[in-house]
């Protein structure tokens, strides 16, 4: 087993290194700054397509984590790049907070307040900050976590509400996009508020920060968690009442390393005991999911049992933590097999190994869904680069990059 892993680990820095080489070869944009705003499967650039603050925050999380990792300077000069960008075009100076969309010159275009997207910045601004030390980026990280409490907290009920105008005012239209409900909160936003303050504790171990974190781990085993079956539920209204059937495998699985984060971050070994026991119930439910291939499934539908029998890059980056993780916690033999299966799935039908990147995803008949891009709002190099980060973190804690 040691030798399986020290090759598992090779082989996933092999790749972080392919991952962060094909963003910084195809992505710079040297003549508006910044990064293109979308990329097409076969590496054809959109000059003019809008630029996500998803996007930019997820860049700037992924290359202050491969330094952070092992310091090339290649690799924080992108981050810097990321970094200034995102401070001179995504912060809104005025309102606080952080706008959806930029021009490709980088002028407001999207100026909805969606949490969402404070929350990667917030991630982002707090790796940066341990990657380069500039205190102007922890400032900046601070800010935005106030603002985000300040108009998002639903102190009666607890949780976050999706999404505010630029002036924060309520909005009609609360969707991070066309494929999910139109409600006023979301297991998707608390999962990742949620790792965006477990980030911000690290280089800022505020009292009432750490609150906010208990808050949501109470949010998701109260509410968002379904006790019976350890899947997620993934809509709800203002009184935490579900309003979907619907079961993302992916989200499993990544929430049940992400909550247990949380925990040993805030160093609560009540909590850290509880969820991980939570995890290994998680990683054991998001399993239903996978393929005889050692794919993970996108969806299912609990209320007519329809699976959506797509496998998406991000899925299948998430499963190679979770169920790590849950070995890990477990000793389970079957969670290491599944972990080391999806890898070898991933590098079979995931990733490009002709053009560099990942593939959005295959269908069901194994061929490659169309039209996806390789770049572009939600399509970034987060997934894959964290999950290759964070296991040669686990494999050998020691263990570092080469830089060449």
């Amino acid at each position: 087993m040691a030798n399986t892993q020290k090759q598992y680990a090779a082989e996933l820095k092999t790749e972080l290194k392919n991952i962060l080489t094909y963003w910084m070869e195809y992505t710079p944009d040297h003549v508006n700054d910044g990064f293109y705003g979308q990329i097409s499967s076969n590496n054809e650039v959109v000059h003019d397509a809008a630029r996500g603050a998803v996007l930019n925050a997820r860049i700037l999380w992924s290359f202050s984590g491969a330094y952070n990792l092992s310091p090339d300077e290649r690799y924080l000069n992108m981050a810097d790049r990321a970094y200034r960008y995102i401070a001179a075009h995504f912060l809104d100076k005025n309102y606080g907070g952080v706008y959806w969309t930029v021009d490709a010159a980088g002028n407001p275009l999207d100026t909805k307040k969606q949490i969402y997207a404070i929350a990667f910045t917030i991630y982002a601004f707090s790796e940066y900050f341990m990657a380069s030390g500039h205190e102007v980026a922890r400032e900046h990280a601070v800010d935005l976590y106030r603002d985000l409490v300040k108009y998002s907290l639903d102190t009666e009920r607890g949780g976050y509400y999706e999404a505010f105008s630029r002036t924060w005012e309520p909005i009609a239209d609360l969707r991070l996009s066309d494929k999910d409900a139109n409600e006023k909160k979301t297991m998707n936003t608390h999962l990742h508020v949620l790792e965006a303050f477990t980030n911000l504790y690290r280089i800022w171990p505020d009292e009432e920060l750490k609150l906010r974190i208990l808050e949501l781990l109470h949010d998701f085993t109260s509410h968002i968690i379904d006790p019976e079956t350890g899947h997620l539920r993934l809509f709800f209204n203002e009184n935490w009442n579900s309003r979907s059937a619907v079961i993302s495998f992916g989200h499993d699985i990544e929430a049940a390393w992400l909550l247990l984060e949380a925990a040993e971050v805030i160093d609560d070994r009540e909590w850290t005991e509880r969820l991980k026991v939570l995890a290994v119930k998680m990683a054991h439910a998001a399993a239903e999911g996978l393929d005889a291939d050692g794919g993970l499934w996108y969806e299912r539908d609990s209320s007519s049992t329809h699976i959506i029998k797509e496998k998406h890059w991000w899925v299948q980056a998430e499963a190679m933590v979770g169920f790590y993780n849950a070995w890990q916690i477990s000793s389970e033999p079957l969670f290491l097999g599944h972990a080391e299966k999806g890898w070898k799935f991933i590098k079979a039908h995931i990733i490009d190994h002709e053009q560099g990147e990942w593939f959005w995803g295959i269908q069901e008949d194994g061929s490659l869904m169309p039209g996806e891009d390789k770049a572009g709002l939600w399509k970034c190099p987060y997934h894959n680069s964290r999950a290759c980060i964070e296991l040669i973190r686990r494999i050998n804690p020691k263990g570092t990059l080469t830089a060449n």
